[in-house]
């Protein structure tokens, strides 16, 4: 290669086990190149994972990261993870595992480069040249060959990231998420002011929901970074624990994790704390980026049930507090078309996979095909179902932070 110019060829890839082989600094620098840097990604993020048993082989997360390497130095990386099931991934293949187990076949193992149980859009290649990055496409795929793997999936990935594993022989899949943006160019000045952009019917409904907490007698404390201390992470996760409880299911994050996580990214951090007569009954947790101007609505949970909380803690203050301090965007999280009424529009995602059974890949590509103009279609009708005046200014446009 001449100066300048790079390929695949011109990177070592390595396979870990463990995050914590990987420099943490190295690591973290490739992240802060991107233009976008989600907390998730941080190295100190997906190392708590890992050590405190909640992305582990025994949870069916088998970590299996990849770096690409240029003599001794960190070129590239991504956070990948041997699937024993399809659970914490929001890129739904259910269908895809029953229709090999029907035929006999095994759809797991799979290979996934994700984000455990955090359906975050961001890079998943992180790399700053194209050959880097096709090293680590193409070290996937590899990786689940040699393996004897189903499959490989990039799930939530960047327009870079998508468009290497193209580029690689790989199967695009279209989703969509909800997110607020806020009014550009001329922020808005306030939650009040963010109202009156909505359409009446919004409008009022949002502040009969508000209403209904604060007749309840309830209000909201914020902690920020380092005012979240061990008493509040302890409350939250039994506010956490008591919700996945109260659906009948089991949560994926433990009180390890969330102190890890709070005294390594600390900055990262706001929680919202709901009480009635001084009495905490229930908490949000909101990932913040202040650089970007970037939140994203992550874990909730409440000692009991109380009209409309959810909509409080987990929508409005947050949107709230974004609008005073002039944040750009707010990400609610999966799914929800229900977050249109609350000013959160929708937004594409894009995933990439590939399939090793030739059969199977021809019956997935043309699945993708047909799913993605459903996709297209419904994006197109909730577009028209804008929950903002006419005359209003809209969201900004989508771009990255």
């Amino acid at each position: 290669m001449g100066e300048g110019q790079d390929g695949a060829k011109d990177y070592v890839i390595r396979v870990h086990a463990d995050p914590a082989e990987i420099p943490a600094a190295a690591w973290n620098a490739l992240l802060e190149a991107q233009a976008q840097q989600p907390p998730f990604l941080r190295h100190e993020f997906l190392t708590a994972l890992h050590a405190t048993g909640c992305a582990v082989p025994r949870t069916g997360w088998s970590p299996a990261f990849l770096t690409a390497w240029r003599a001794d130095t960190l070129a590239g990386a991504v956070a990948a993870y041997v699937k024993s099931h399809s659970y914490g991934e929001y890129v739904f293949d259910w269908a895809w595992a029953e229709a090999y187990e029907r035929h006999g076949l095994a759809y797991y193992p799979k290979l996934v480069a994700a984000l455990p149980f955090t359906p975050v859009p961001g890079p998943r290649l992180l790399a700053a040249r194209p050959g880097a990055r096709l090293a680590l496409v193409q070290g996937l795929r590899g990786l689940a060959e040699r393996g004897g793997l189903s499959s490989a999936h990039l799930l939530f990935g960047t327009d870079a990231d998508i468009e290497t594993a193209q580029a690689d022989g790989w199967m695009v899949r279209h989703g969509l998420q909800f997110h607020w943006r806020n009014r550009a160019p001329q922020p808005y000045a306030d939650f009040a002011e963010f109202l009156a952009a909505l359409q009446r019917d919004k409008r009022k409904k949002i502040q009969q929901e508000r209403r209904r907490v604060a007749d309840a007698g309830i209000d909201f404390e914020v902690l920020e970074g380092p005012a979240i201390d061990g008493d509040a992470w302890r409350f939250f996760h039994r506010c956490y624990t008591l919700t996945y409880r109260a659906h009948h299911s089991t949560p994926y994050l433990n009180l390890a994790f969330f102190e890890a996580v709070g005294a390594a990214l600390s900055a990262h951090w706001l929680m919202f704390v709901a009480r009635r007569g001084g009495e905490r009954i229930a908490a949000s947790l909101v990932a913040v980026d202040r650089r970007s101007g970037w939140a994203w609505g992550r874990y909730w949970g409440a000692t009991e049930a109380v009209d409309c909380l959810h909509f409080e803690a987990c929508y409005y203050q947050p949107l709230q507090w974004c609008i005073e301090q002039g944040f750009s965007c707010f990400e609610g999280g999966a799914q929800g078309e229900h977050k249109m009424a609350r000013g959160l529009a929708p937004e594409p995602t894009r995933s990439a996979h590939w399939l090793a059974h030739p059969q199977f890949a021809r019956a997935v590509e043309d699945f993708l095909a047909r799913e993605g103009e459903g996709v297209a279609a419904y994006l197109d009708e909730l577009r028209e179902r804008n929950p903002f005046k006419a005359q209003a200014a809209g969201p900004a446009p989508l771009t990255g932070p």
